[in-house]
């Protein structure tokens, strides 16, 4: 495995080792000791899997109390996936990185707490899985609009994205309230 930084040094891009031959492959998803080795020192216990079509944004979502960290794959299809740094303590405080994740690549991307985290759909179709070293609180969530001009995010759109009623309603970066 070989991690690699993303604009944000806390965000890590996984590049899994891929074993392939004429059956398919083999990958090792998640390995304790050789995350903890590039510095990624996780304990999960919630696992999320999502199918969206093309098009389809979700996100920029971040929990106030409990943040989530996130070790994200696309298991089916494309996706370009974001995380907003929320950390007010941070150098690249309200900075975003964005890498594409595929079937195809199979890289993964570690997103520690502290982070928004949104992605939109390239492929027909696009399943995500996601690790989380918390567990979903609806009552601490909060969504950012994708679209805050002050984060400038480079969304890679054809046309206007496919929303949830949440989503569309997102906060203004200014007015989200700080995670604790």
């Amino acid at each position: 495995m070989q991690v690699t930084t993303t604009r944000i040094t806390d965000v890590k891009l996984i590049h899994p080792r891929i074993f392939e031959d004429s059956r398919g492959f083999f990958m090792e998803s998640w390995n304790a000791r050789a995350m903890a080795e590039a510095g990624i020192a996780a304990t999960f216990v919630q696992d999320n899997h999502s199918l969206s079509i093309m098009g389809t944004l979700r996100g920029l979502h971040y929990q106030l109390d409990k943040p989530q960290g996130k070790l994200v794959r696309c298991t089916a299809g494309s996706v370009f996936d974001v995380a907003v740094d929320l950390r007010p303590e941070s150098s690249t405080y309200r900075q975003w990185a964005g890498e594409t994740l595929s079937s195809d690549n199979k890289l993964q991307l570690w997103i520690p707490p502290g982070f928004a985290h949104g992605f939109l759909v390239l492929s027909d179709e696009a399943e995500v899985q996601y690790k989380c070293t918390e567990y979903y609180s609806p009552t601490s969530e909060q969504c950012i609009h994708w679209a805050d001009p002050s984060l400038a995010i480079d969304w890679p759109l054809v046309g206007e994205p496919l929303l949830s009623e949440k989503d569309a309603e997102g906060l203004a970066l200014a007015d989200a309230p700080p995670i604790e």
